[in-house]
C-alpha cells in the first residue's frame, strides 16, 4: 500500500510539467497566430524608414554585396530582442549607387511560401556609394517574442537605384537559429530535467524498498525443533521387562 502511495506521487509529479508545458504551448501557438502576419517595429531607425513594397528588381552588375553577424558567427536570434547585421557593397562600376534601404522576411526552412514574419524595413536616406568605392549599412531587425525557438530562414535584401533604374540584391539567404530570450534554459530543457529528477526519484525510492524488503526476509532465522527428555508411553510399555528397563530402574533407584 505504501508503494502504490509513492508510485501515485510519482505519477502526479510527472504530469504535473507536462500540463504546464501543454497550457503554455497552446497560449503561445494561439499569440503566434495573431501575430505572423505583423510587423515588428524593431529595425525601423527614425524616419528613414521606408515600404519597398513587393516589387521585384533586377540585379545590378559591377555590385558585390556580403553580409556579416557581428560577434555573432553562430547566427543566434533571441526572440523578442533586436540582432544587428552588416551588410556591406562595393560599388565596381562607373556610375555611384543610392542605397534606398534592407527589407527582410523570416520564413520556414522546408517552404519558402511559408511566410513566417514580414521584418521592418529601415531606409537609409539615399545614401550615396561613388564608383569605385566601397560601404557597410547595418540592418538591426528582431523577430517576435512569441516566436517557438528552433531554425528558420531568413532572406534580406537590399535596394539600391543606379542612374535612377531601381535594382535588389539578396544578401543573406540561410539559416538563422531562434533561442529563447533571459536565459539558456528553454520550456523544454526545463521539462526534460525535470522528467529525468522525477525518473530518478521513483527510481530510488523503489530501490529503497526492495534493500527493506530483502533486509526484513534476512532477520527472519529459520525454526528448528529440538526434541525433549520426553518418552513417549507406549515406548516404555514395549521397552518393559528388557535388560534396558531393569538397568533404568536401577538407575532411578540409586537416585533417590
Amino acid at each position: 500500500m505504501k508503494n502504490l502511495r509513492v508510485f501515485f506521487l510519482a505519477l502526479l509529479l510527472l504530469a504535473s510539467p507536462l500540463l504546464q508545458v501543454a497550457r503554455s504551448q497552446s497560449d503561445s501557438d494561439a499569440e503566434v497566430a495573431g501575430t505572423m502576419e505583423e510587423v515588428s517595429d524593431i529595425g525601423i531607425v527614425g524616419e528613414d524608414a521606408q515600404d519597398f513594397g513587393d516589387n521585384n528588381f533586377s540585379q545590378a552588375p559591377g555590385v558585390d554585396i556580403v553580409c556579416v553577424f557581428p560577434k555573432n558567427s553562430a547566427r543566434l536570434v533571441n526572440a523578442g530582442e533586436e540582432t544587428e547585421l552588416l551588410v556591406g557593397i562595393k560599388n565596381d562600376g562607373e556610375l555611384p549607387i543610392t542605397v534606398a534601404g534592407i527589407r527582410a522576411s523570416v520564413h520556414l526552412p522546408f517552404d519558402h511560401k511559408l511566410l513566417v514574419q514580414n521584418l521592418s524595413a529601415q531606409g537609409f536616406n539615399n545614401a550615396t556609394i561613388p564608383a569605385s568605392s566601397q560601404a557597410t549599412f547595418p540592418y538591426i531587425f528582431g523577430v517576435s517574442k512569441y516566436l517557438q525557438p528552433g531554425s528558420f530562414d531568413l532572406v534580406g535584401t537590399i535596394v539600391f537605384e543606379i542612374d535612377q533604374q531601381p535594382y535588389q540584391s539578396t544578401f543573406y539567404n540561410g539559416t538563422i537559429e531562434v533561442v529563447e530570450s533571459g536565459g539558456f534554459l528553454s520550456t523544454e530543457t526545463v521539462f526534460l530535467v525535470t522528467l529525468g529528477i522525477a525518473l530518478l526519484v521513483l527510481f530510488g525510492l523503489w530501490l529503497h524498498s526492495q534493500i527493506q524488503n530483502l533486509s526484513k526476509k534476512s532477520k527472519r532465522a529459520p525454526k528448528v525443533e529440538v526434541g525433549t527428555g520426553a518418552r513417549d508411553a507406549s515406548m516404555d510399555e514395549w521397552l518393559q521387562g528388557t535388560a534396558l528397563s531393569r538397568s533404568q530402574s536401577q538407575k532411578s533407584k540409586k537416585k533417590k
